[in-house]
């Protein structure tokens, strides 16, 4: 059976599909690929079906090696990729023959890359979902060095393209679309302008929980304490001290702290690409 033997894993890889809906009663989130859009691409270039697993690779640095012949496709963050040390391009199909090397440079902008490989990442599944929720330690380990990732049996169908064409991620800035959120009446009218006209920037505090913002600070008039109430993927919820923390694919179900906007689910990828020092704006 064919494998990926895994060689070096850079910052974090972990292993994501679309996640493990329906499970919050049970204290148990979505988690999934924090880039949907990355990770469905990748599948589909490959005739994957759409929950196939993946690896997400944050920052680059991943090198593995095939065991057996695989086709594998890269998105998200655009950086270096080399097969056997010959460069590659993404979002394409790849063909790396058995005991070749297949590497992952840092990417140019962006965070997070999606290697998919045509059969799937075939860990066992756990409450119906191969992501690594890193929040709550649920689903395959963190990818680590000496792992043999087993690949699936490859779909019925086949690719039909060679490539796809995708737009470029934004840079050091991008405006996030948001809907404002069930306790925004919680705050000031001055904080609701604050969060639609000023600047934030994702601090080196973030991770696959949720980003961590750093701007203006948003005041609240209503000082008392929340109840813990459900959370959804992009809720950008405000702690004490004021700067918001935008939550991602792997955010608490519940949380205690108001909620004054939360982003579009079709912004959602773009704010998983957002790396530490990049300038996010909102707007409604």
């Amino acid at each position: 059976m064919a494998g990926l033997e895994v060689l070096e894993t850079g910052m974090l890889t972990t292993v994501q599909d679309a996640g493990r809906p329906g499970h919050a009663s049970l204290g148990v989130g979505r988690s999934g690929a924090a880039d949907a859009a990355s990770y469905a691409l990748a599948n589909r270039l490959l005739a994957n079906p759409p929950g196939a697993a993946a690896l997400e690779v944050t920052f680059g640095g991943l090198r593995l090696r095939a065991r057996g012949t695989v086709t594998v496709a890269v998105t998200g963050a655009p950086g270096p990729v080399s097969v056997d040390g010959r460069g590659a391009a993404m979002n394409t199909v790849l063909s790396v023959p058995d005991g070749a090397e297949l590497r992952l440079g840092v990417p140019t902008r962006g965070l997070r890359g999606y290697l998919a490989v045509r059969g799937g990442v075939d860990v066992p599944p756990v409450l119906g979902s191969r992501s690594t929720d890193t929040l709550a330690d649920l689903g395959p380990a963190r990818v680590a060095p000496g792992a043999l990732l087993p690949v699936g049996a490859p779909p019925a169908g086949f690719p039909v393209t060679d490539a796809a064409p995708v737009a470029e991620l934004p840079g050091t800035e991008t405006t996030l679309r948001v809907v404002l959120g069930p306790r925004h009446d919680w705050f000031t009218p001055d904080a609701v302008r604050t969060l639609l006209s000023g600047v934030y920037e994702v601090s080196g505090r973030s991770d696959r929980v949720g980003a961590r913002l750093l701007g203006p600070p948003l005041d609240r008039h209503r000082k008392e304490e929340l109840p813990s109430e459900g959370m959804v993927p992009g809720s950008l919820q405000i702690p004490t001290d004021g700067d918001p923390v935008l939550f991602l694919a792997d955010h608490p179900v519940t949380g205690g702290y108001p909620v004054i906007a939360v982003v579009a689910s079709e912004d959602l990828p773009r704010a998983a690409q957002a790396r530490p020092g990049t300038r996010l704006r909102f707007r409604l």
